[in-house]
């Protein structure tokens, strides 16, 4: 299944755009916006912007038999594949939603649900810090270009994450 690329100058959030979109009526898409002003985290945090990061929500419709428990896994392991496709680095993942490079942060995902007019949606945030990474008290932060032979860019990443949902989504 193809997703609908939405790309975006500046937003509060991805996952508010993906939610508004959800209303308009779209059941699948995947959002990409260069500034983010008000990104979230679990439990009401803030998700640190930072230029040249990368700021991006997949949204679909949930299978009900899907669990989100199970979502949030299989997120994580899509994003960390991708990752791993583009670094050839150990990466793993700190439950419940956080992937790491050598016990150091280097993405986060936060998912969401959304029941509108008897549907039920998806809408998966996801933060890499790809440039550049924020410090945050207790947790030790990286990005990915500190490991990559050649520099990435959003794009690039973007893609690779977008052909990894995509695939999940036609199976």
């Amino acid at each position: 299944m193809k997703l609908k690329k939405y790309l975006l100058k500046s937003v509060t959030s991805t996952n508010d755009v993906a939610i508004k979109k959800i209303k308009q009526g779209f059941k699948t898409g995947i959002i990409l916006a260069n500034k983010q002003t008000k990104g979230r985290g679990r439990y009401g945090n803030k998700w640190i912007y930072m230029k040249n990061n990368l700021f991006m929500s997949v949204f679909f419709n949930l299978n009900s038999s899907l669990s989100l428990r199970k979502l949030t896994i299989t997120s994580c392991k899509i994003v960390k594949k991708s990752l791993f496709k583009l670094l050839k680095i150990r990466i793993t993942i700190k439950r419940p939603n956080d992937l790491q490079i050598n016990n150091k942060k280097v993405c986060g995902i936060l998912q969401e649900t959304l029941f509108y007019k008897k549907d039920k949606f998806a809408i998966i945030g996801i933060g890499i810090n790809i440039h550049t990474s924020p410090y945050i008290d207790d947790y030790p932060t990286t990005h990915l270009n500190f490991y990559a032979k050649k520099k990435l860019n959003k794009i690039k990443v973007f893609e690779e994450i977008k052909k990894n949902f995509e695939n999940f989504l036609t199976k």
